[in-house]
């Protein structure tokens, strides 16, 4: 059996991806499976035990191998018998076709149906308006379309050998202790900048956070963020808050910064689900988009947002200039919130701790 999966372009997305991944490799074990990703996506899922083979793919890219017409020729070659089309872009399908896929799994949406041989409706209302589903279950569906077992709506990633050297000679550059606690703080994403909390509210919350809970705070960010990230730090004016901005950067070292914070602060974006994936208290921002889309059922996880009667418009800029959607939502409410989730982690450590001693005693 051979089984190739389109795989979503978005960092969060590819995340949110991963039950699906897993159930199609513990549905197959012995087949062989490759993704089909966009080359900076893949390094999300570098690590990760669903794979036997990558297949990069960018049709912008000024290298042509890894265009439409070289994924074409290598899915002839392969001979796959499945294409699970997580992506719901008519390009895919065309590809999975064109290539010589025998049996095409994907949402009838954009005018591909016929492309495909398996058609899975997507939920709308009355209206034939999609609902806002949730983007885990909506590609589980695909999985279950081969009659596979989902027993788990866990996101799941993994760090590399190289990841974590980049981690520790970035927290070794900052001067960050290893026993001391860190609080990560996200500034933004690509979807635009409707969903970016103000600079000036994440100089606050970051340098109260600095003085009231004796963490570091560390400001994440990827190459478009730079500026804000050192914007961030700048203002906040405080040792504790630092930022590994003018450093190589890599989804791999965020992903392993994440994995090592006691809680992420972020805007609706795609570190947010690298801390689901690795089980760290996650507390989001919400402006412009709809929190249901993206629900990933992370038990250490509150949303926060400052509800306008225009929003959520899912816009990625504001369309009536104001974006008191997120101007409004102070940092104070933000800091609070922080607090309630540290306190909660605090406890469930100590109640961890109590009932190894506990069962150390019996």
């Amino acid at each position: 059996m051979r089984i190739v999966v389109f795989c979503p372009s978005a960092v969060g997305d590819a995340t949110m991806a991963t039950p699906t991944f897993r159930a199609v490799r513990d549905g197959f074990p012995e087949a062989s499976i490759a993704c089909v990703v966009k080359p900076n996506t893949a390094a999300v899922l570098e690590g990760g035990p669903w794979f036997n083979e990558t297949i990069l793919f960018h049709p912008g890219s000024k290298n042509k191998n890894l265009r439409s017409a070289a994924v074409i020729r290598l899915l002839k070659y392969r001979r796959f018998d499945i294409a699970l089309l997580l992506p719901n872009t008519f390009r895919t399908a065309a590809i999975a076709l064109l290539g010589g896929v025998k049996r095409r799994i994907g949402y009838d949406r954009y005018a591909r149906g016929l492309l495909l041989t398996d058609r899975l409706v997507p939920p709308r209302d009355s209206r034939r308006k999609l609902t806002p589903t949730p983007i885990v279950p909506y590609y589980l569906e695909i999985a279950r379309r081969l009659g596979l077992a989902v027993t788990s709506t866990r996101l799941e990633l993994y760090t590399t050998a190289d990841d974590e050297a980049a981690a520790d000679a970035a927290f070794d550059s900052l001067g960050i202790e290893r026993n001391r606690r860190v609080i990560a703080i996200n500034t933004g994403g690509a979807f635009g900048p409707a969903k970016n909390w103000p600079i000036e509210h994440f100089a606050k919350l970051a340098r109260r956070l600095g003085d009231e809970t004796d963490s570091t705070v560390l400001v994440v960010c990827g190459p478009g963020e730079r500026d804000n990230a050192r914007a961030i730090v700048a203002r906040a004016d405080h040792r504790r808050v630092v930022t590994f901005a003018d450093r190589p950067l890599g989804i791999g070292l965020s992903k392993a910064c994440v994995k090592r914070s006691s809680l992420l602060i972020t805007t609706d974006s795609g570190p947010r689900h690298f801390a689901t994936a690795f089980g760290v208290p996650v507390l989001t921002i919400f402006g412009p988009t709809h929190i249901a889309w993206t629900r990933t059922y992370h038990p250490h996880a509150m949303h926060i947002y400052h509800p306008v009667d225009c929003g959520p418009c899912q816009r990625p800029e504001c369309p009536l200039g104001h974006h008191r959607c997120m101007r409004d939502l102070t940092p104070d409410r933000v800091f609070q919130a922080a607090i309630r989730m540290l306190t909660q982690k605090q406890n469930r450590s100590l109640s961890n701790e109590n009932n190894s001693i506990l069962n150390a005693n019996i």
